[in-house]
């Protein structure tokens, strides 16, 4: 198959084997010039299929307040919006489409090979609004062809990863569904690595709700891969080019890089912190000739990387208590003792952590998010009061 261009608009972003990558306008279109064996979530010609021809990631919407009319087919009417993206831009029939309101601009293609192995990873991402923990609290319920909202709107927000994936050798069946786990294992420990949080609870996202996925190995005619698990180098090539373009990507779209991670307060937002509840609560606990030092210069103090680390440690300490790695039993003594540690990072004052803690023990640490974060708040205005004290 030949992709038609229709204008010169295109941008040839690569050849990889028989299969060619080209951005049009909104869309990254990756046309077969061979058989392809191809596994993907499309609603239309999803699933696994031996006769796709193209397949594309198409951006439908911008990421915030931007509801087409034509959207509400890609729910009810799949198939026709799959049909008339197609025609729009002269692709065959036996397509499978991704669909973001991520910047087609931000794809990113990442490489790795071994031997005559290659893998390719194409990947577009945003997460600020829609990033979620797998288990989470689900907005709607599908029945007989329905949905039935379970939130306020049941209206899915914004914010995709989406991924395809170009194998250069054949790949069997079951081995082409464990590279979907694979993909989706890399893509979770990057945000893992990134502390990204769930926008719908307080634990860290593993995924978006609308994350999409479209997977082709050519079909060579020779013996196939059986494994793409971690133990096999399809699995370990699979694993660092979706990582890879998925972390360019996501620093793109949302500017989300380690660097940007290093704040106390995006550590916090997913027990309901903000920029403005972080202020007021430490304020509230400071000094008025302190308050009015603190509130002018919160962006040094909130990325301040020894006291990032404390308020990070205390976090983690959190977590394990709630997975119950960490016994409840012991809370109380182990959050004030890291907490007087976070007064220390702050005040650069170890000589203190002592007094800190006995000062913090008057407290009743909680796993309640409120509760805890008024805990924290409280001992960073402790060691922001002695910051400049002799």
């Amino acid at each position: 198959m030949i992709w038609l261009k229709k204008d010169n608009s295109e941008m040839h972003l690569g050849t990889f084997g028989d299969a060619e990558v080209h951005r049009n306008e909104k869309i990254v279109i990756v046309t077969f010039n061979s058989p392809y064996r191809v596994i993907s979530t499309c609603r239309a010609n999803g699933g696994l299929h031996d006769d796709i021809e193209c397949m594309f990631n198409h951006q439908s919407c911008e990421p915030a307040s931007h509801h087409r009319a034509s959207l509400k087919s890609i729910a009810k009417t799949p198939e026709l919006y799959l049909e008339s993206l197609c025609k729009t831009h002269a692709l065959p029939e036996r397509t499978v489409s991704l669909g973001t309101a991520a910047n087609m601009n931000y794809a990113c293609i990442e490489t790795e090979q071994f031997r005559d192995l290659e893998v390719v990873a194409i990947a577009t991402g945003g997460v600020e609004t829609n990033a979620g923990r797998a288990g989470d609290p689900a907005s709607m319920y599908e029945q007989a062809g329905a949905y039935e909202p379970l939130v306020a709107n049941g209206r899915e927000p914004h914010g995709t990863i989406n991924t395809m994936v170009l194998i250069s050798q054949e790949v069997t069946k079951g081995a082409m569904v464990r590279a979907i786990i694979t993909a989706t294992e890399a893509k979770t420990a990057v945000l893992q690595e990134l502390g990204v949080n769930s926008r719908y609870s307080d634990g860290l996202a593993t995924g978006t709700g609308t994350d999409q996925i479209a997977l082709a190995c050519r079909l060579t005619g020779q013996p196939p891969l059986t494994s793409s698990g971690k133990h096999s180098k399809l699995g370990e090539l699979i694993g660092l080019s979706v990582s890879r373009a998925i972390r360019k990507t996501l620093a793109l779209q949302n500017s989300l890089t380690p660097e940007n991670q290093r704040s106390i307060k995006r550590h916090l937002e997913r027990f309901g912190a903000s920029a403005e509840s972080l202020k007021d609560g430490i304020a509230k606990n400071l000094p008025e000739a302190t308050k009015e030092v603190f509130l002018k210069n919160f962006e040094g103090f909130n990325r301040d990387p020894m006291a990032v680390a404390a308020a990070c440690a205390l976090v983690h300490l959190r977590d394990k208590m709630v997975w119950g790695i960490l016994p409840r039993s012991c809370m109380k003594e182990i959050f004030t003792r890291q907490a007087a540690l976070l007064c220390a990072a702050i005040s650069d004052k170890n000589n203190r952590i002592g007094a800190y803690y006995e000062r913090l023990a008057e407290s009743t640490p909680s796993l309640e998010n409120r509760e805890f974060l008024e805990f924290i708040y409280n001992a960073c205005a402790l060691g922001y009061t002695e910051k400049w004290t002799d």
